[in-house]
């Protein structure tokens, strides 16, 4: 990375400089705040290490400068007078994070190593959206939050191999979009990406699917036909909901996947495939595997690669994006009403995007005069809102009632994440040190899950 140290300290600007240079790291050093900000303005930095009591403008003030001239690259305050109304400025100026003095270099180096893998995860994010400008994905891939800028950032080095890859998730997650999105970045994209359903399939039926059949090999059999291996050949064959596979049809699975050879029914000879395999499930396969649902020896050929979406209730930050998607055309000509986008944000959606989608047209059907109400909404996302509402008093001042909220949107990302204070602190976007400061001003204790 490219770092710039900004402190009026010669002995202290060497240390850094010195250790940040051996770590790998570009280092610019600036004494002030003019010097700082005219390498600002003449270099790509991607991380400013800002001290902030210099002779002069302040560090916070400094962070409004550099935010005006660039607002991408990050800001970590170091200071000796740590304090909570300090801290609360610099956030509110624009600092990522802050760190005490004497600087804890171990500490220093983790969170340049944590900074320069979201840098790498946002480089891949736009290489992943020009390369998808002209795709023929069924909708345009949302990745505002960082849990899916970190999916898109995997399946993009994912994607260049030619290893079997297992997406992972809830119902209506949005796995067969990922399925698409690593055939689309892939060196087979201009083959085929052949889709089955391992749940709709008559298990009779199954192997010739997959593999196809001669005339005459089973009642009903005609003729000769391909199945969807060899429809697949040069491309990606995409088997959803994996775990519905018949027993006796995984072992044939194993087979065709080692070998990259297949046998259709009643044929003597078997033939070479090229074919990627991407399989996806909603189901715990290793708890399959354990009670002998599942192949073991399958399950680690198709794990390759394990891709895992997350649900939407853990990615809030894509919501709006999303509704908007999902309005298409209506956009900008139908408003949402206050109470109802705060309905949508709060709402779980145990159907993930699916749902999401499906409400959304469901309530602009509904809608009139060009507003989308809370009543438009179907009746339990409306309850959620009620019940959330129920917690805080009308009665109460404004910023008691904006602090209950605050407190009650960091329990409940706690709460996702497991108590594991490290991935709460990504779900609400802001640095472990301000969770740590603001779980302890709201008295709220580390929950396990």
């Amino acid at each position: 990375m490219v770092l710039l140290i900004v402190d009026d300290e010669p002995s202290q600007r060497e240390l850094l400089a010195g250790f940040l240079q051996r770590q790998g790291h570009q280092v610019f050093c600036a004494a002030g705040g003019d010097e700082a900000l005219e390498l600002y303005r003449r270099h790509p930095i991607d991380l400013v290490l800002l001290d902030h009591n210099m002779p002069g403008e302040t560090g916070d003030l400094l962070i409004a400068k550099f935010k005006a001239i660039n607002p991408q690259p990050k800001i970590v305050l170091m200071t000796a007078y740590a304090a909570v109304d300090l801290a609360v400025r610099c956030f509110k100026a624009g600092a990522d994070d802050f760190l005490e003095k004497p600087l804890d270099l171990l500490e220093l180096r983790d969170k340049l190593a944590a900074a320069e893998e979201q840098l790498l995860q946002l480089q891949d994010v736009l290489v992943v959206e020009e390369q998808l400008v002209d795709s023929p994905l069924p909708f345009p891939f949302v990745a505002k939050s960082s849990s899916m800028q970190q999916l898109l950032s995997l399946v993009r080095r994912v994607a260049k191999s030619p290893w079997p890859v297992l997406i992972e998730g809830e119902t209506g997650s949005g796995k067969e979009l990922v399925a698409r999105l690593v055939h689309q970045l892939s060196e087979r994209r201009e083959g085929p990406f052949i889709e089955v359903n391992c749940a709709a399939i008559v298990e009779s039926l199954f192997e010739a699917e997959l593999f196809g059949h001669e005339k005459g090999a089973f009642t009903g059999a005609v003729g000769r036909r391909d199945g969807h291996f060899v429809a697949a050949d040069g491309g990606t064959l995409f088997l959803d909901e994996i775990g519905e596979l018949p027993l006796p049809l995984q072992a044939k699975l194993l087979r065709a996947l080692q070998e990259q050879r297949i046998q259709p029914v009643g044929g003597s000879h078997s033939r070479a495939v090229d074919v990627r395999v991407v399989a996806a499930t909603n189901a715990h396969l290793v708890a399959m595997v354990n009670e002998n649902r599942f192949r073991e020896d399958l399950y680690y050929r198709l794990n390759v690669f394990e891709v895992q979406v997350p649900p939407l209730r853990q990615r809030r930050d894509d919501i709006i994006a999303l509704i908007e998607l999902f309005l298409g055309d209506r956009t900008g000509q139908l408003e949402l009403e206050p109470a109802a986008l705060d309905a949508l944000l709060k709402y779980d959606y145990p159907g993930n995007v699916r749902e999401l989608r499906n409400l959304i047209q469901r309530a602009a059907t509904l809608a009139r005069g060009g507003w989308l109400r809370r009543t438009d909404l179907p009746p339990v996302v409306q309850a959620r809102q009620r019940e959330e509402g129920s917690r805080l008093s009308s009665l109460a001042p404004l910023p008691d009632q904006l602090e209950a909220l605050e407190a009650e949107l960091i329990r409940q990302r706690l709460e996702e994440a497991g108590g594991v204070q490290t991935r709460a602190a990504e779900l609400l976007g802001i640095s472990e040190r301000v969770l740590r400061y603001k779980m302890a001003k709201y008295r709220l204790g580390r929950r396990r899950g």
